[in-house]
């Protein structure tokens, strides 16, 4: 299966500033997931389009057996470093490099509105064991807060067709599915504190702005560090984090 030009092209340049700049996940997240995917010592949970491991990592100090399967050849090289107890493999949502009925659970962080959803959900079908668990997570941008506006004013021009959760549209597949049975959702607030540089790092990791040709791309972040250093050096970016969790039918 073929990736995104914009995951890509974008996520491959971007890798660093990735795990710089990206925020993690609240603590009353990554625990709410480890009860409803019951994950321990014993279980086998892989993480799809796990990029530089944010969640990965997470999911390790559960006792869990990891496994991050990922796409682009730079996160996975980050990923490697910074959740060396899980297995990396390369691999996509819609191809995964694993066994039928072989995992417990399937964790998808912050990329199933990448994913072709029907193909990435017969997946998900095919590798769980009966009862096995799927999540989605997400860290929602507030988009109604006055930074997340000025920085969406200067990035949102680039965007074009580039896949957005906020847009929506993995939702009616996940919905409509015979596949998988809703079990619950989470929402809890998420705050990042972040210098000018970091703020460059977060903007700079957005997929469609790494893949911007050089001149158009350092233009773009000279504005995104404006924004910063209008705001005193450092800003406050507010996030809803929001899970979700089916069951196979």
């Amino acid at each position: 299966m073929s990736i995104h030009d914009d995951a890509r092209r974008g996520f491959g340049s971007a890798a660093d500033a990735y795990e710089r700049g990206r925020p993690g996940y609240p603590a009353k997240a990554i625990r709410w997931l480890e009860r409803r995917l019951e994950l321990g010592p014993g279980r086998t949970v892989v993480d799809v389009g796990a990029g530089t491991g944010k969640l990965t990592r997470e999911l390790v100090s559960s006792g869990a057996t990891v496994v991050a399967v990922e796409p682009v050849p730079a996160m996975r090289a980050v990923l490697e470093e910074t959740a060396p107890e899980a297995t990396a493999l390369d691999g996509t949502a819609e191809a995964l490099p694993l066994g039928a009925g072989s995992v417990d659970a399937v964790v998808v962080a912050q990329a199933f509105h990448w994913f072709d959803a029907p193909a990435a959900l017969a997946e998900f079908h095919r590798v769980l064991r009966p009862q096995g668990r799927f999540a989605l997570i997400w860290n929602r941008r507030l988009r109604e807060q006055p930074l997340w506006r000025a920085i969406s004013e200067i990035t949102e021009p680039y965007r074009h067709d580039t896949p957005a959760y906020y847009r929506g549209e993995w939702r009616q597949p996940v919905a409509s599915t015979a596949l998988f049975t809703r079990v619950d959702e989470l929402e809890t607030p998420l705050e990042q504190e972040l210098d000018g540089d970091e703020l460059v790092d977060r903007i700079g990791s957005t997929s469609f702005i790494a893949a911007l040709p050089d001149p158009e791309r350092s233009g773009v972040l000279d504005r995104v560090r404006a924004v910063a250093d209008g705001a005193g050096g450092r800003v406050r970016l507010g996030y809803v984090t929001e899970a979700y969790v089916y069951q196979r039918d």
